[in-house]
């Protein structure tokens, strides 16, 4: 769990003094990860999506995470160099014993999960969450919660930003020992409005909604508990 730490204050030291990093130096202090799992769905989704969030985070928080891409696998021992992982895809999903038993070690030790249904991931993700922690249940986040506070505001909570079954956005979590360590974006598709605008075209004033809750999302699970 050593790794978690250092990276984690790492990146408490860099809020704190909101310093812009040089992009051009091509050195960070921090990277973040895409989760591989197993079953099917299409983890690789969204492929443009964590590199304009980690550029619109070192650009308007002063942060220095690396913009390419990184990829771990659930069960891989590297899952602890990533102080933040992020989940998204369409369809199935499955953790094995050992994927949960590993997640839960690294969610427990420090480390934060985000999940963005890419739409048809529900039913999944709240099955394979279980295995995880079988404890928890996930909640739903009051739109009071800090996570939707700062640096940007949502007075009405996460942000719809594609439409799919004409179901309210919701940002659910679950919660261990008070710590959020897993926060689920269901009927939102945060993912797709950080991707390269050609990608799904969507207004810039929608991209931005998106990006800023990232923004959010990435400072919450940095600096929670302070």
């Amino acid at each position: 769990m050593k790794l978690i730490t250092k990276y984690t204050l790492i990146l408490l030291a860099t809020f704190s003094i909101l310093s812009i990093q040089d992009v051009n130096a091509q050195s960070y202090s921090l990277k973040i990860a895409k989760l591989k799992y197993r079953g099917g769905g299409d983890w690789y989704a969204n492929p443009t999506a964590l590199k304009n969030l980690a550029k619109f985070c070192n650009q308007q928080l002063g942060t220095s995470i690396d913009p390419l891409e990184a990829v771990v696998d659930v069960a891989s021992p590297e899952i602890f160099r990533y102080p933040f992982i992020h989940m998204t895809g369409h369809g199935n999903v499955v953790f094995s014993r050992e994927d949960a038993e590993n997640l839960r070690n690294y969610l427990i030790g420090g480390g934060f999960l985000h999940i963005d249904d890419n739409y048809g991931m529900d039913v999944f993700v709240r099955t394979e969450m279980k295995k995880v922690f079988p404890e928890l249940s996930f909640v739903d986040l009051p739109f009071s919660h800090p996570i939707y506070q700062k640096p940007y505001r949502f007075t009405g909570g996460i942000p719809k930003i594609h439409e799919h079954d004409s179901k309210a956005a919701q940002g659910l979590g679950l919660l261990y020992e008070g710590r959020l360590v897993c926060y689920y974006t269901f009927e939102t598709d945060l993912g797709d409005g950080w991707e390269d605008q050609e990608v799904h075209n969507d207004p810039e004033e929608m991209r931005q909604k998106a990006l800023q809750m990232g923004a959010n999302i990435v400072q919450f699970a940095f600096t929670q508990g302070l």
